[in-house]
């Protein structure tokens, strides 16, 4: 598994294509598309709420706030913590939480953001595994606009680490597109401190 390492400008990533089999994959994004209580929660962008453009689900051993939207602690669903496992075994990193997002179609997106919540800590490092459909990934620096992005095109079975600095210095999203793409699962875990 061969990984495309990019570090420049406090950003620090490491990009896996094949994290996953393809077919192992599909199984994967068929179990947790059934079986997950997905919701659509309503979040604070710029002072009013929205309905988010995705539907997500949270499983970890201590409640995540963010966007002032407390999800709670809930237990791991079983095919979720065989994937956390190699997802550490991989990175050889721990992680006691995920947050998984499900885009339906190209109309589901994610906003620019950092992981930079209190309960994150400082330069948390955090893994995403993508399902399903390709997506187009996008990195742009927070301050500078001279930084050139970082486009990444998310495959079925790919695995994305962002660490160090990234989430201090760099603001991530996955952009709507008109184009026809397949359903997408996204986990990223993380470690998730209690809530001082």
């Amino acid at each position: 598994m061969p990984k495309v390492i990019t570090q420049r400008n406090n950003l620090d990533t490491e990009y896996t294509e094949d994290f996953i089999a393809p077919e192992i994959a599909n199984l994967w994004f068929q179990n947790l598309a059934s079986n997950l209580p997905w919701q659509q929660k309503e979040i604070f962008i710029m002072g009013k709420k929205v309905l988010q453009p995705r539907l997500i689900c949270w499983y970890g051993e201590v409640s995540y706030t963010y966007s002032r939207s407390t999800l709670p602690s809930k237990e791991w669903h079983p095919l979720l913590f065989v994937i956390k496992q190699q997802v550490e075994e991989s990175t050889q990193l721990k992680f006691n939480s995920c947050l998984l997002n499900y885009y339906r179609d190209g109309n589901d997106s994610m906003g620019f953001h950092a992981d930079n919540e209190k309960q994150l800590r400082e330069n948390p490092s955090i893994a995403s595994l993508s399902l399903g459909g390709h997506r187009r990934f996008v990195l742009k620096h927070k301050t500078d606009k001279t930084v050139p992005k970082l486009e990444i095109q998310l495959g079925n079975g790919s695995l994305l680490v962002m660490k160090s600095k990234t989430q201090h210095y760099w603001l991530h999203g996955i952009p709507k597109t008109k184009k026809k793409v397949n359903p997408r699962i996204n986990l990223t875990f993380r470690w998730t401190y209690p809530k001082e």
